[in-house]
């Protein structure tokens, strides 16, 4: 399985990925063809720069709409310096009404500032599907500013079809999104994956005023996404940037075992304080043999609590959501006894199942931590047994031969209390039905 990795240590938006991909094996060419297969007046700019000491691509859109062009420095992260010592105040968050300017473009007067026209959703979406380009690269960019706007519609609480871009549907922004769709291609990824997400910290000026980073678009676009702060005050994941990550159905994970086959780098606007203003690419090859995905490990020790209290929250945690609850024995410090519990979940179900451990049980403190599952993929099939019908659950190796077979317990519960027989009999028949109906499956 081809992998696409990205370690968004400084963030992420439009040109950075765009150059990152470039840096990564792209052609430049590839991208070019597809901005002016959008037939919107808009060509794309390549050249190296450094950040931090490190060589890596910056990929630029020049366009005559809007501000008339995004130059060397815009649409990087950390291009925005923090709240009112922004140079000039650029707005934010996809207006519905009100004039704004693009994410982050270089200095210049608002005087000098032509206003590109709204566009309508659907506006956008004719220009995409009118364009000679690969269904696929068509459909990834069509549902980016769908996205978009289901973010924006519930931001200002109106429906999405009275919602008419400015900022989004300026030509650049429409670039940006359709060439990474189209690098995506190129690429051949069938997996995306990132780290978490440095999305900075300080303020933002916007049409509503200087509101915190992330902004407001960013923030609904992000959903659950592990997010963090570190470095200078800026903002480190743009609008743009939060819903290319969505158009590619990104799972944040740790990395994976893979092959690194290639590494690209792209830069944003400037150089950055700390540590570089970039965002970095890894392209590998990976096992497929195995379903692999994230999950999160919830431990605590408790040495005061009453056993049965620690079964019910068991109960509790499984009904909430966890994969498995386990309780193990430990001898703690001074030779207490205590019980370990571990909770097996869903990463996006931590909080909750974390909020449930400190409200129910004695514990004042726990540790979680993120692994990787590998499982065999998994099917049932349905035998009958003189009680009735039980599902028999069936794993298989990657190449197709049945690793192991098991009766679903419930299945043979449920019949063995209605008819009164021991539930070991009942279990016993259904694999003895599977057998015979095994080479068939």
């Amino acid at each position: 399985m081809r992998i696409g990795y990205l370690e968004c240590f400084s963030g992420i938006s439009g040109d950075m990925l765009l150059g990152a991909m470039v840096d990564a094996g792209v052609s430049f060419d590839c991208l070019e063809r597809t901005a002016a297969a959008l037939g919107v007046g808009a060509r794309l700019e390549m050249r190296k720069v450094s950040r931090g000491g490190l060589a890596a691509t910056k990929v630029d859109v020049i366009t005559d709409e809007g501000s008339g062009v995004r130059d060397q420095g815009s649409e990087g992260t950390g291009n925005r310096e923090q709240g009112t010592e922004n140079k000039h105040s650029h707005e934010h968050g996809y207006s519905l009404h009100n004039h704004e300017h693009r994410e982050h473009e270089h200095e210049h007067h608002h005087s000098a500032h032509t206003h590109a026209p709204h566009r309508s959703l659907s506006a956008i979406v004719a220009i995409i599907r009118s364009a000679p380009l690969t269904e696929a690269v068509k459909e990834r960019a069509i549902r980016a500013f769908q996205q978009l706007g289901e973010a924006e519609a519930a931001i200002h609480s109106v429906p999405v079809e009275e919602v008419h871009f400015h900022e989004v549907g300026a030509v650049d922004t429409i670039v940006d999104i359709v060439c990474a769709a189209a690098g995506a291609e190129a690429l051949g990824v069938e997996r995306w994956l990132a780290s978490p997400l440095n999305v900075g910290s300080g303020t933002v000026v916007c049409q509503h005023g200087t509101l915190p980073v992330p902004a407001p678009a960013t923030l609904a676009l992000l959903g659950d996404a592990p997010v963090y702060a570190a470095g200078e005050p800026m903002e480190r994941v743009t609008p743009t940037g939060a819903v290319l990550l969505r158009m590619l159905d990104v799972r944040y994970e740790k990395l994976p075992a893979v092959r690194i086959l290639k590494t690209g780098y792209g830069a944003g606007g400037h150089e950055t304080h700390g540590q570089p203003n970039l965002l970095r690419l890894l392209i590998g090859e990976g096992s497929s043999d195995e379903a692999t995905e994230s999950i999160a490990i919830i431990e605590t020790v408790i040495d005061d609590c009453n056993p049965q209290l620690l079964a019910y929250v068991s109960e509790r945690l499984l009904e909430a959501g966890a994969w498995d609850v386990y309780r193990v024995s430990v001898q703690m410090k001074k030779g207490r006894s205590g019980v370990q519990m571990t909770v097996l979940c869903r990463p996006d179900l931590v909080p909750a199942l974390q909020e449930l451990l400190f409200r129910e049980t004695t514990t004042i403190g726990l540790r979680w931590r993120l692994e990787n599952k590998v499982a065999l993929a998994r099917e049932f099939a349905e035998v009958e047994t003189g009680w009735g019908k039980v599902r028999i659950k069936v794993a298989r190796l990657p190449n197709g031969i049945i690793a192991n077979a098991s009766p679903e317990y419930e299945d043979c519960r449920a019949l063995a209390t209605q008819h009164s027989v021991p539930l070991k009999q009942v279990m016993e028949e259904a694999m003895r039905a599977y057998a015979v109906t095994k080479e068939s499956l």
